[in-house]
């Protein structure tokens, strides 16, 4: 292994094409669209491959970072200090520029491999032999990214071309080229030219440079960009308070590393890989890593189909049943439900939007959140109330924490739950149950070796999970005061 590369995960994404499955604060990394894994865990397992745990980061933002935290768990010690958190999300050049500023600060020598954390990869040693070619050009300076070889016209992709007389290197049977041009995503013409030709790549999102390289192509390239991270530089350094830097990240200009460096730099260059490869964009890119049934379909969960072809049919926890389909796509969660033809379905984008403009929770979350000690499921809610079933896991505790504008009511009916409420701490079985008032510090926890189950009733004008104040926590997560209140 290279001592001075690290993994850079870029988790930050929302997915919104794998709608209804992929929520904003529930992505695409964080679901189980193949096999027992989810894909930031395929991910990670990938990455380690290539470098340990402890030089892996993980760059995201506030809302996801719990989920990712849970997911991850395997390496929470490796990995305790490396999130690198964006403020909010300002595209790929901001998230990466800030990581760089990090890994440059404990290592000024560091290699980048950066890489998004919900793509499909399939051949492990065909992505090793490409990283460690892209290691070697890094050290040289180059900026490099990985080209996938098209097996279709596909118009939803950038492409690039190498300059094949110009070879910079070669290793284990890879080859590696200064980038002759990028292209935008073509249209359905042009990407079939590129595909006969054998001379186009598409741009698969996965990079290689040196940290300290890609901090000076943003220099040249985005000057107002890399003034803004100098600033925020300073202020870490200065150990000014969070909401010093997010005020200045939040004034930068949204742009990706591709547009705002790669291709105006004349240092970027590209590996084609022999891997297969899916960014698994949309529901019907599914079917490229998915197996297929004899007659076509792509089938998850209880279906019952009759005569349906060449079609992804998803039930989540309900049985979905389908007669004579063909070319379509059917998924199927708790709270919503997807159905268009395949060739549609990049539109589901446009769905999710309309979902955010009426401020409806489904483009949101699912029914069910998971969070780090366990989950909780809204079951009923409306004017002034909510529901919920909320799971603990054995040793798991919630953040000792108070809510401005509710009172909560729980009703035990699992296991032996732990309770603090201001000054007073005791146990509950089964059947017990307790209040807390408003603006009352308080903590649950499982003593217990089983799983703890409890049925929550909120009450109040606000119900919004933004209403709290976090005084202690297990979990990495930013607590509202220096100190604990008196409990």
């Amino acid at each position: 292994m290279n001592p001075h590369l690290y993994a850079v995960i870029l988790a930050g994404g929302s997915g919104t094409r794998f709608w209804p499955l992929s929520r904003h604060l529930y992505p695409k990394q964080l679901l189980r669209i193949l096999g027992e894994k989810t894909l930031i865990q395929q991910t990670m397992y990938r990455v380690l491959h290539c470098v340990p745990p402890s030089q892996v980061l993980i760059s995201t933002n506030p809302a996801q970072a719990d989920s990712i935290r849970f997911q991850l768990r395997e390496w929470k010690d490796e990995l305790s200090h490396n999130f690198v958190i964006e403020p909010e999300g300002r595209n790929t050049a901001p998230a990466i520029a800030l990581t760089a500023i990090e890994l440059v600060r404990r290592d000024p020598q560091a290699v980048m491999l950066i890489l998004p954390a919900d793509h499909v990869i399939k051949g492990d040693r065909n992505f090793q032999a490409a990283v460690a070619l892209g290691a070697d050009l890094a050290t040289e300076g180059y900026l490099i990214t990985f080209g996938v070889k098209p097996v279709r016209p596909e118009t939803g992709y950038g492409y690039i071309q190498p300059n094949l007389r110009a070879r910079l290197a070669s290793r284990g049977g890879l080859k590696g080229y200064p980038v002759a041009r990028f292209v935008e995503k073509p249209d359905a013409k042009t990407a079939a030219r590129y595909l006969r030709s054998g001379n186009y790549y598409w741009n698969s999102g996965i990079f290689v440079w040196r940290a300290s390289a890609i901090l000076e192509e943003l220099m040249r390239h985005q000057p107002a960009l890399a003034r803004g991270m100098k600033k925020i530089g300073a202020l870490q350094k200065s150990e000014a308070g969070g909401s010093a830097v997010a005020q200045v990240y939040r004034r930068l200009t949204p742009v990706s590393i591709d547009h705002g460096v790669m291709e105006q730099s004349s240092r970027a260059a590209v590996i084609p890989v022999d891997f297969a490869w899916s960014d698994v964009g949309s529901w019907s890119s599914l079917e490229e890593v998915a197996p297929r049934n004899d007659s076509g379909n792509v089938v998850s969960g209880r279906v019952v189909d009759l005569d349906s072809r060449d079609s992804i049919l998803y039930a989540d926890r309900r049985l979905v049943a389908t007669i004579g389909l063909s070319g379509m796509v059917v998924v199927d969660t708790p709270d919503a439900t997807l159905i268009c033809p395949k060739a549609r379905s990049q539109d589901v984008k446009k769905v999710v939007e309309i979902l955010k403009q009426q401020g409806a929770p489904e483009h949101l979350e699912h029914l069910t959140v998971f969070r780090p000690w366990g989950s909780y499921t809204v079951l009923e809610e409306g004017p002034g109330y909510k529901v919920k079933r909320v799971t603990v896991n054995p040793g798991g505790r919630l953040s000792l924490q108070l809510h401005h504008q509710r009172s909560e009511h729980w009703v035990i009916i699992a296991g032996t739950a732990r309770v603090t409420c201001g000054e007073r701490v005791f146990d509950l079985g089964v059947g017990q149950n307790t209040g807390i008032p408003k603006e009352t510090p308080h903590r649950l926890e499982n003593p217990g070796s089983e799983t703890l189950h409890i049925i929550e009733v909120q009450n109040g004008p606000y119900l919004g999970e933004d209403d709290i104040v976090r005084f202690q926590d297990d979990y990495g997560r930013g607590v509202n005061t220096p100190r604990s209140p008196k409990v």
